[in-house]
């Protein structure tokens, strides 16, 4: 279901422009403002408040003065507040599905499924946040009681990316209210509208005033770094690429803050000789072109057997060259556009550097005229070993693949990358799926699936894909620190 131009500007209207801070949503200081882009058409959505070092303070200071409140809050209390959010979420799925696909470009029926899946971290940790659990035994000795206790880590810092808006804000802010933290919020530049409309959302829901506090802004490293040297700070929380991950683990360790980190990706997909190919089509395309390709899980390597890969090329290149692309909010949207002219370019390069190795383009390679980042979905084969395409992270709706003969030899490639955040494997035989995912080096693996996120699992990688998991009966750990106590002997006063 399209809608008309009114609608949009009607919603566009209802988004909070301010930065919130303490309860209050307020100018930022300066007046300070920057412009949201429609990345189909090149058009400013709306102005909105452009945060500076001083505001990112007085974001720090509301949370830190929430924080001892908040953290007494009964878990009940704060679960429901989740709950209340989630059905809160799931009756204005219409409205976060469209703000998504105007900001970020994804066509609806993605940003709905983005909602729904957004929605369930709301849900999932609304339950998780009563069964925080510790424990009361007596010590191997018999001379005392050990009594170990969950406690909120304190005031953490959120630092979210441009291409899950709302899913990436819920997998961070759930798990943070359900154990008692505040939080400060620094949205992605490109996409910050659908966080605060999700803040809106929690307002409405109950949050108290500065337990989340949300600072959009230009200058990411003006604004967050003076937090991260605050030793109020406790947590920082960060999904994004693996160089920035990088650097503010060196800044996280002055304080030693706690971290989670969920970082670049280098997926591979492997199709073995006895997989159904149809199967793994399917799963290709659900696995490379959700979010047109700009996804930390989206496959990155098609890594086939030898004998099945014509076969495969073919067939995947048929289905890629069917889609449509068109505005998100157009009907018949397969495809939306890039986030920004940069991340085109970036794809491009990687595509014609392919090119120039010796890969031919069974389908796409190239950008496409007019308004808008659009890329054509492109089926590279041939690609030679040393293409910058097989070793960076595409985000872009470009499958390279390349062949193997051997099991090893498919281990080898698939492993043969600094991340290890998923990958996909692709067979018949239940054994060698098993047996290669004992195998790779990867924190999540599809089994004859193209998609793995879910909120009731651990969601994070391995090697240089990060630290921690998001998500899953370990997300609310992320947020916990262990308290033990040590009692002396009950009976000490009897002997």
């Amino acid at each position: 279901m399209a809608f008309s131009a009114a609608h949009e500007s009607q919603l566009l209207a209802s988004v909070p422009t301010g930065l919130l801070i303490g309860g209050q949503w307020r100018p930022a200081t300066g007046e300070k403002t920057f412009d949201v882009e429609d990345p189909a058409t090149g058009e400013t959505l709306l102005s909105i408040a452009d945060a500076t070092p001083e505001d990112g303070a007085a974001a720090l200071d509301a949370a830190v003065a929430a924080q001892e409140s908040w953290g007494k809050t009964p878990a009940r209390e704060r679960g429901e507040i989740l709950r209340r959010a989630f059905e809160a979420v799931t009756a204005r799925a219409d409205d976060f599905a469209l703000l998504m696909t105007l900001e970020m470009g994804k066509p609806l029926a993605e940003s709905r499924g983005e909602v729904t899946y957004g929605a369930e971290f709301l849900r999932w940790f609304s339950e998780e946040a009563v069964r925080t659990s510790g424990r009361y035994s007596t010590s191997p000795d018999g001379k005392s009681r050990m009594l170990v206790n969950k406690k909120p880590v304190g005031p953490s810092l959120l630092i979210t990316p441009w291409n899950f808006p709302l899913a990436m804000a819920t997998r961070k802010i759930a798990p943070a209210v359900a154990a008692g933290c505040t939080m400060v919020l620094k949205p992605a530049t490109l996409t910050p509208l659908t966080s605060s409309l999700f803040a809106q959302v929690l307002q409405e829901a109950g949050l108290p005033d500065g337990v989340l506090n949300i600072v959009h802004t230009t200058d990411a490293g003006g604004v967050t770094g003076p937090l991260i040297q605050d030793p109020r700070l406790r947590k920082i929380s960060f999904t994004g690429s693996t160089p920035v991950g990088r650097s503010l683990l060196a800044d996280a360790s002055q304080n030693v803050l706690r971290t989670s980190m969920e970082l670049g990706g280098n997926a591979p997909f492997l199709v073995f000789e006895d997989a159904d190919l149809d199967a793994a089509v399917t799963g290709a395309m659900a696995a490379k072109l959700r979010n047109m390709g700009e996804a930390c899980t989206a496959a990155n390597r098609f890594i086939v057997h030898e004998s099945v890969a014509g076969e495969f090329a073919e067939k995947f290149a048929a289905k890629m060259s069917e889609l449509t692309l068109a505005r998100g909010t157009e009907d018949d949207s397969k495809v939306g556009p890039l986030i920004d002219g940069k991340s085109r370019d970036k794809v491009h390069a990687l595509v014609q550097d392919a090119l120039d190795g010796g890969a031919k383009a069974v389908t796409g390679g190239s950008p496409v005229d007019g308004a808008g980042y659009f890329y054509q979905p492109t089926v590279l084969i041939e690609v030679p070993a040393s293409a910058r395409i097989l070793q960076e992270e595409i985000f872009g709706p470009v499958a390279p693949i390349v062949t193997f003969s051997t099991e090893d030899e498919a281990v080898a490639m698939a492993n043969d990358t600094e991340y290890g955040l998923v990958s996909f494997v692709f067979t018949k035989n239940l054994n060698r799926g098993l047996r290669i995912g004992e195998k790779l080096e990867t924190g999540m693996l599809g089994l004859n699936a193209g998609v793995v996120s879910n909120a009731a699992a651990p969601f994070g990688g391995v090697k240089q894909s990060g630290l921690g998991r998001e998500g899953g009966l370990e997300g609310i750990e992320e947020y916990l620190y262990t308290q033990y106590t040590s009692i002396a002997d009950p009976y000490a006063d009897d002997q």
